[in-house]
This record gives structure tokens, sequence and C-alpha cells, in this order.
């Protein structure tokens, strides 16, 4: 018996890093799950890899549109949704706070918070209608121990945090669950963002400020999101899980 038998998830940004380790957990555990994805090409091949228990839609998380085509996608193509995945992020390259653009400021902000309320909006009801959900958010240690030269991405992530707690007194007397993840900094695409440069030096004064001396995985978020998705935290609510090797000390 799987952790998740039964289920059906959505997972924005599955296509790859977090999204994809996540997939591939819950599929393992029992879940069916929709792979949510701006970039196609990622998300078919992650969606093919895992057979009959996953299919592809393409989305932009910052449109209603594509949000409202996500959950139909999971609610049609599988009968129900039980579990939305808010992972999709965007961050820009770590610059001084006054060299982002607005463009890029209204992208992060557009990807990281707005998706966070669009999905509330089309998954709620379906949530409410069966008599409860979990809506877990991916946000960051950087919402918590910000660094210099990502003002604008913590700022995000921090806003994440607030909404998940808040959320969660909200949507509790519908039997909704809302908890986050705070990864620390991991080996996915946006590493090199993050540090500005993709160097062992920028690698190694990343890697100092993470008391267990490495980055987080796809794997070490997965295994936490499977927690918190799972009937074993059914009396969390508002959690926000640091999965950081000890960064927020």
């Amino acid at each position: 018996m799987g952790r998740l038998d039964g289920r059906v998830a959505l997972i924005t940004g599955a296509g790859s890093g977090f999204g994809e380790g996540i997939a591939r957990k819950f599929v393992a555990e029992g879940a069916r799950v929709v792979i949510a994805d701006i970039d196609e090409e990622a998300g078919i091949r992650v969606a093919d890899s895992l057979g009959d228990a996953a299919r592809f839609i393409h989305m932009d998380v910052s449109r209603d549109a594509d949000m409202a085509a996500g959950v139909a996608a999971a609610a049609d193509g599988f009968g129900r949704l039980d579990i939305l995945v808010n992972n999709a992020g965007y961050t820009h390259r770590n610059a001084p706070m006054l060299e982002v653009t607005e463009e890029e400021f209204d992208r992060i902000y557009a990807v990281n918070v707005k998706s966070v309320y669009l999905g509330a909006r089309h998954a709620v009801p379906l949530f409410r209608a069966r008599g409860g959900g979990v809506i877990l958010n991916i946000a960051s240690t950087a919402g918590l121990r910000p660094r210099p030269g990502l003002t604008w991405y913590n700022g995000s992530k921090g806003a994440v945090i607030t909404l998940t707690k808040s959320m969660a007194v909200e949507l509790a007397p519908d039997s909704i669950r809302v908890c986050a993840l705070n990864p620390v900094a991991g080996e996915t695409g946006m590493l090199h963002l993050f540090m500005g440069e993709d160097t062992p030096e920028r690698r190694a004064q990343f890697r100092s400020t993470i008391p267990l001396g490495r980055f987080s995985q796809p794997g070490d978020i997965a295994n936490a999101a499977l927690f918190l998705c799972s009937d074993e935290a059914e009396f969390l609510t508002g959690v926000c899980l640091e999965v950081d090797g000890g960064r927020c000390i």
C-alpha cells in the first residue's frame, strides 16, 4: 500500500527539479499526477516516463485560464483532485536590488505569489465539494534568512510563507490543509541564478552557510512533500517546514 493510494495531485513546475522529484515520489506512493510546466518538452518527458499514472498539461501558472485548465485536467482526466502542489518558481539573477528590472520584478511576483492565489481560486471549490484537500506551497529559506542580492525574490517567498499560514486558518473549517516547504538552495536549474555565477568558489560560499554541508536535492523535498500531503500529517496545517540542512537555525 502506498501512502498516497487513490490520490490525485496537480504539481506545477513538475518538468524538472523539485517538482519532478515530488511527482516521481508521489507516483511511487500510489498517486496519479498532472505534470504542469511551461516547458513542454520537459513536462512531456516526465509524464511519459511515469506512464499511465501521469499526464502533462502546458501551464503558465501566472495565467488564470492555464490554472483553471490544470485543475480541470485532474478532475476530468483522473476523476478528482486531492492535492495541489504550487512548486513553479522564478527568480532574478543575484544582483543589487536596484538593478533588477520592473519586468523581472513583475514576473517573480506573478509566478511565485499570484500563482498561489490562482491555484486556490480553482482548487478550493473542488476541495470543498469533496470534503477536504491539501495545498502544499514550495516557499524557500529565502523568506526566512534572506541572502543579499536576491531581495525581490526573498520578498516573494516571504509572501508565500505568510499566505500559507493565513490560508491554513481560513480553510481549516473546510478540512483543507495548507502547508509549505522552505528548501535551502538546491541542485536545480535555478541554482546559478541564486549564486550569480556558478563557480567552485561561489558554490563553496553558499555551501558554507548550510550546517549539514550540502545543497538540497529533489529527493529531500519530495520526501518532505510526501509526508505533509499524506494522512500521517492529517493534524498539521499552517506548517512551513524548513528542509535546509540547518540553514535557518
